[in-house]
């Protein structure tokens, strides 16, 4: 069975990347998935003003809130799956996850935004492909949905 990591943020894409594992499922692999969630840790001004454990602990249902989501998807397609929530720096604490939890491929979604962003990857989905020994699937709205974000409420298509 192989092993992947999911990371997933709460955005579309990140859902995209959910339903390409499903695909992947589909298509006949047999896969267990881990759905990963990093968040920011807290800075030295809300440590010093607020109590950490109070701090880590809304994070973390923070997280848990973000990967809802995905979690109703990968259940209602029967997939087998976990939760890994961490706090940290995002590209190197999924690579950590990834790592930790034995994983063997990381699917990961991404953005461009406009102009030249529209050629690239997000910075995350860049640092995470860069940095990680692991073989990384990097997953992109369908175009119709880009198209359809890029348009404003009272913009028509021609």
């Amino acid at each position: 069975m192989l092993k992947i990591m999911i990371a997933v943020d709460g955005s579309d894409v990140s859902i995209e990347a959910v339903r390409q594992g499903i695909k992947l499922l589909k298509n006949g692999l047999d896969a267990h998935f881990v759905i990963a969630h990093v968040q920011k840790e807290a800075t030295l001004l809300e440590l010093a003003t607020t109590d950490s454990d109070l701090i880590a602990n809304a994070s973390i249902d923070a997280g848990m809130d973000l990967v809802a989501p995905a979690q109703e998807l990968l259940r209602a397609a029967g997939a087998s799956y976990e939760v890994e929530i961490s706090l940290g720096e995002e590209a190197n604490t999924l690579i950590d996850i990834a790592t930790s939890t034995e994983c063997e491929l990381i699917l990961i979604g991404a953005t461009g935004k406009g102009g030249l962003g529209s050629i690239l990857i997000g910075s995350v989905s860049r640092e995470v492909a860069r940095h990680s020994g692991l073989p990384v699937m990097i997953v992109k709205m369908p175009e119709e949905q880009d198209a359809e974000e890029d348009i404003g409420e009272d913009e028509v298509l021609i």
